[in-house]
């Protein structure tokens, strides 16, 4: 198997009930990530940055991940985000890598709450990132996965839905 980095960015994905004051935040230790990786027979690496809902990650954050990326030395990377601009870290991410392999994956119920979809969406990304073999970017998440141009988040229906490239 290939090496495949695992960079944990934040968003739904990682979000748990904080108790104290009734709101969803952001995990940053890593445990949805953790927990789902150690039930696999295989090792990945895990990167913990940024940490945020996806609704607040900035151009310097993009910058981050992308020199991140960069600067390892593997040529696949899983990129675990938000929902809300995944799409728009993909477009940055086009612009600054080469050769990389990069699918970007989250989930629209935190991991905490109900595991299931983080772990099919994360199983997805993997997956992809071993079946195929040209660089890209793309997005893997309700089960389909594709070049970041032709996946959109249907609002409307509340899934992410692929499209033909136009």
């Amino acid at each position: 198997m290939r090496k495949i980095v695992l960079i944990d960015t934040g968003g739904t994905f990682n979000k748990c009930y904080n108790r104290v004051t009734g709101r969803l935040e952001i995990d940053t230790s890593g445990h949805a990530l953790q927990m789902i990786a150690k039930q696999w027979l295989c090792a990945f690496e895990t990167i913990q940055i940024i940490g945020k809902d996806s609704l607040l990650i900035e151009e310097e954050d993009r910058a981050l991940l992308a020199q991140t990326i960069l600067s390892h030395n593997a040529s696949h990377y899983v990129i675990i985000h938000g929902t809300d601009t995944i799409d728009i870290t993909a477009h940055y991410l086009q612009q600054y890598l080469g050769s990389q392999r990069v699918v970007l994956t989250g989930a629209m119920v935190p991991f905490s709450i109900d595991p299931i979809e983080a772990t099919a969406n994360l199983a997805l990304a993997i997956g992809y990132l071993t079946a195929e073999d040209s660089p890209t970017i793309a997005i893997a998440l309700n089960g389909v996965v594709d070049h970041y141009r032709q996946i959109k988040k249907d609002r409307i229906r509340g899934k992410f839905i692929s499209y033909p490239l136009q």
